[in-house]
């Protein structure tokens, strides 16, 4: 049994990653709170039910197009909403919570109320140790860690990355040595949200898709990014590790409420005595 636990708890937390991912780039290096975060999984989730579903295209156009679409939403969104509000909190706190309900009704307006299924892409299952585990979740795990390394490729070894972080060092000063810091966030903003997209796609064929499906999903990788740490991208795949096994496991043995107030109550406990995250970089 503890085998079969420790792989769904591998499933949980690369889920947990990829709803995490888009919200470390715009947290951590933008320092921007998207409450509109989980509207926007939210969206990549209605983009695949259609895709596959609905249009009955291969399963792949339904991944390429829950990460453009929602990169395009994300630009609009940067450039319209989110481009004054740079270092407003409360401001921005506000407008993407406003938007968020916007998106929500918008979506419910278009789509109706109904719940939607998507049917798993991918058939089939793969037995290892005596543990079966369906290839979907290897899937998901598989596109988990190649986001993160994608990510962290982009950030840490690319001319762009090493933008980004110049701007989240001092924005002022990376402006006056001629880089175009309103190109780099709206670029930056942008992939977080197509991330947020990704992970709608992958949640789509193992979750109903909803309007209102998007708030757990906020809360759970609010979670994840403050305990691993605002910017750490290694922080956040090792919190959503410790999290998605740590609820899994527990909810095995116990049940899935009491895992999860008892997470949840530890979470509390290490945000009191590191409230900068597991993982936080150093401040200079």
């Amino acid at each position: 049994m503890l085998g079969l636990l420790i792989a769904n708890g591998i499933n949980s937390s690369a889920l947990l990653l990829l709803s995490a991912l888009g919200l470390v780039i715009i947290m951590g290096h933008m320092k921007v709170v998207n409450l509109a975060h989980g509207e926007l999984i939210m969206v990549g989730a209605y983009i695949t039910y259609y895709t596959s579903t609905v249009l009955k295209l291969p399963y792949i156009f339904s991944i390429i197009g829950a990460f453009l679409v929602t990169g395009l939403l994300g630009v609009a969104i940067e450039r319209l909403v989110i481009r004054k509000l740079y270092g407003k909190a409360s401001e921005t706190l506000l407008a993407t919570y406003a938007l968020s309900l916007v998106i929500q009704q918008t979506v419910r307006f278009l789509s109706g109320p109904e719940l939607k299924y998507v049917n798993i892409p991918l058939n089939g299952t793969l037995e290892f140790g005596g543990v079966t585990i369906p290839y979907y979740n290897l899937l998901i795990l598989l596109v988990a860690v190649l986001a993160l390394l994608t990510t962290w490729l982009l950030i840490y070894k690319t001319t762009l990355g090493k933008q980004i972080r110049a701007i989240t060092e001092n924005r002022t000063m990376t402006g006056c040595l001629g880089i175009n810091t309103q190109r780099i966030d709206t670029v930056t903003f942008s992939y977080g949200t197509a991330l947020a997209g990704l992970a709608g796609a992958m949640l789509a064929p193992i979750r109903t898709v909803s309007p209102f499906m998007g708030v757990q999903y906020l809360t759970d990788a609010f979670l994840n990014v403050v305990i691993g740490g605002l910017d750490s991208l290694f922080g956040t795949a090792f919190s959503a590790g410790i999290i998605g096994e740590s609820i899994t496991i527990l909810g095995g043995y116990w049940n899935d409420v009491g895992a999860k107030i008892l997470v949840f109550f530890i979470i509390i406990i290490l945000i009191r005595f590191k409230p900068e995250g597991l993982f936080a970089k150093e401040k200079r």
